[in-house]
């Protein structure tokens, strides 16, 4: 599937900020189906139980990525809130390894959205599986969010090697 645009990363955020020492620093890309991809890799700080990912941590990544799956419609201009989230848990997940995830709308309404998603081993294979519900806002309704201050960017990597600005 080919990647049509990358999704920006703030500062602070759990799943995809960038100087959050105990965070995921996730990637999101956007597909041209669509759906979002997100790739990170679990450290140790990320544990449950020895050597597999938290379950918490398993389900916060597949909500950021099926609430970032909007985006592909509305840009910055429309975020979700989770109203709901249903996770069912499949596999263990190992810690060290890049994993993707794959989040997609499969609902959408004037004010509520819907979506799904799976976390994928390296094998391929789906270890997590989510159904959620969000509300749409404005970021204005949701947070005092300063993208200058919060360092909403997109930043190169291997995947999409393009500078700060491309969009």
């Amino acid at each position: 599937m080919a990647v049509v645009r990358k999704q920006p990363n703030s500062k602070m955020c759990f799943v995809c900020g960038m100087k959050n020492i105990a965070g995921l620093k996730a990637f999101f890309y956007e597909q041209e189906d669509g759906s979002v991809l997100a790739r990170f890799v679990p450290q140790d700080i990320h544990q449950g139980y020895p050597g597999r990912l938290h379950g918490g941590i398993a389900t916060a990544i597949l909500d950021e990525t099926i609430g970032r799956a909007l985006m592909t419609k509305y840009g910055d201009s429309v975020w979700g809130v989770t109203v709901e989230l249903h996770v069912r848990f499949k596999a263990p997940v190992p810690l060290n390894v890049e994993l993707r995830v794959i989040g997609r709308v499969t609902k959408d309404t004037r004010r509520i959205f819907e979506g799904e998603g799976e976390l994928l081993l390296p094998d391929g294979t789906v270890a997590v599986t989510a159904h959620g519900k969000y509300i749409k806002l404005p970021l204005e309704q949701i947070s005092d969010f300063d993208p200058e201050e919060q360092e909403w960017r997109v930043i190169p990597d291997e995947e999409w090697p393009y500078d700060t600005h491309t969009s």
